[in-house]
């Protein structure tokens, strides 16, 4: 680990040492009890920023207890995982986890109705005012992933037997979703480019109903797909959706937090989105919108009493189970929030960075885009069978290789060994990280003799 890196850390947690000396020490005392235990973490924490500042010393801490390792993936290298790239946490969600990191933190100040999205201080209600507007819905709430996003729908409108319209490329939580439900998975058939059409969802409609008599309970759909990212058309399935009166859950795990999301111009009665995918926040953590006209639905509150004792929990939303996050997961995604906000104005810049990158690949002899190409989306599917596998096939480390080079340049992200295909992500890399990446590649390609034709396309 870079001793500055690792520096870095021992300073925190030497912080966090002290912390807890003043949490044992009684309210009002002039310090601690054990003072020259005080006074000499003090002095070790003034010997770690020396350190810091000179960048020397030797590591003194490797790991947290006597289990856990140092992650320090972030500060030290170029992290291309699509499902971590916007999840990064803001300067700010860190600060938020340090300080709110005890189990029910959010709840110092909970009174009646004691019901999370009813809690003002810290101001989680007025966050869940400011979710909804900032996806253009009615009603929002935190929930535990998109997953349970997916969950809370269709526990409320799907039941035995209903027949669910997904895309070919839905992740597997939504079939699980369903089957949860009672529910039967009806896949929506890609065309020839991997997209999803208006014309194909109102076509698998009309299949469903003559097969089953059954109109969808539900249609749901993602806006980018996580296995190519390649854009389907969500405004005009909202439209076919609401032609047949089928209720319409736009999936946006790879664009709420990232990009614009409006979800009445899509047509879309469920936004559900991905905190620790896509909103700069821990895991787990998410969020799911709705309208008006189901919120009472998808939000109903208890209607059950107790037998015996006659108690009722009227106020506690079913789906929900009464609240969702609670503590330091939901304060840092609250504290992440106006970053979010800000970056998805940004999208055009990071979807110009995507396709430098895949420009820069397509230029190594051998490598193609597996998404569609120009690329809107700063996730991609990429094949470099006929590059990077070559080298694969007669070296003795086989795929790994290209970790291994990649490692060496600090680029970490990619699934380890492969050299087929394979994702990345370039989502809130500066442009000199970007520039760095593609240039990594191509050096690694003339290193292993691999034309690179900077001329392409």
């Amino acid at each position: 680990m870079d001793i500055r890196v690792q520096k870095t850390f021992e300073a925190l947690f030497a912080l966090e040492d002290i912390r807890e000396m003043l949490r044992q020490s009684l309210p009002g005392s002039a310090g601690p009890a054990d003072m020259d235990g005080f006074n000499g973490q003090i002095r070790q924490i003034r010997s770690i920023i020396d350190d810091l500042e000179a960048g020397t010393g030797v590591p003194e801490i490797s790991r947290i207890g006597d289990t856990l390792g140092i992650r320090s993936r972030e500060e030290e290298y170029i992290n291309i995982q699509p499902i971590q790239a916007a999840g990064r946490l803001s300067p700010e969600a860190r600060k938020a986890l340090i300080a709110y990191g005890d189990g029910y933190s959010t709840c110092d100040s909970c009174r009646k109705p004691f019901r999370l999205d009813k809690i003002s201080k810290p101001p989680i209600a007025d966050f869940h005012q400011e979710l909804a507007a900032f996806l253009n819905m009615d009603t929002a709430r935190v929930v535990p992933g998109a997953r349970r996003g997916f969950q809370a729908v269709t526990s409320s409108l799907v039941k035995p037997g209903d027949p669910v319209l997904v895309s070919s490329l839905a992740h597997y939580t939504e079939f699980l979703a369903v089957e949860a439900a009672g529910g039967v998975v009806k896949e929506v058939p890609l065309n020839e480019n991997n997209i999803i059409t208006a014309d194909a969802v109102a076509e698998k409609i009309e299949d469903v109903m003559g097969q089953t008599g059954k109109t969808p309970a539900l249609i749901m759909i993602d806006h980018f797909d996580y296995q190519l990212a390649n854009e389907h058309d969500v405004e005009g399935i909202g439209k076919v959706a609401h032609q047949y009166d089928i209720p319409f859950l736009y999936n946006g795990a790879y664009t709420v937090g990232v990009m614009p999301v409006d979800g009445k111009r899509i047509g879309a009665d469920f936004v559900v989105g991905s905190g620790h995918k896509s909103m700069a926040s821990p895991a787990p953590s998410g969020v799911l919108a709705t309208t008006d006209e189901w919120a009472d639905t998808v939000f109903r509150t208890t209607q059950m009493k107790g037998d015996l004792t006659g108690r009722k929990f009227g106020i506690k939303e079913v789906e929900m189970l009464g609240c969702t996050l609670m503590g330091s997961t939901l304060m840092a995604m609250i504290a992440s929030f106006p970053a979010v906000k800000e970056r998805t104005w940004k999208w055009e810049d990071e979807v110009r960075k995507s396709n430098f990158l895949i420009d820069k690949l397509l230029e190594i002899e051998g490598s193609a885009v597996l998404s569609e190409y120009p690329r809107k989306h700063a996730l991609s599917k990429v094949d470099t069978t006929g590059s990077f596998d070559v080298v694969a096939g007669s070296h003795k480390r086989r795929g790994f290789f290209f970790s291994d080079e990649l490692s060496k340049k600090g680029i970490v992200g990619e699934f380890a060994g492969a050299t087929r295909a394979w994702k990345l992500s370039t989502y809130g890399l500066s442009w000199d990280k970007v520039r760095y990446l593609a240039d990594s590649l191509q050096e690694i390609a003339e290193k292993y003799e691999i034309k690179v034709n900077s001329n392409y396309p």
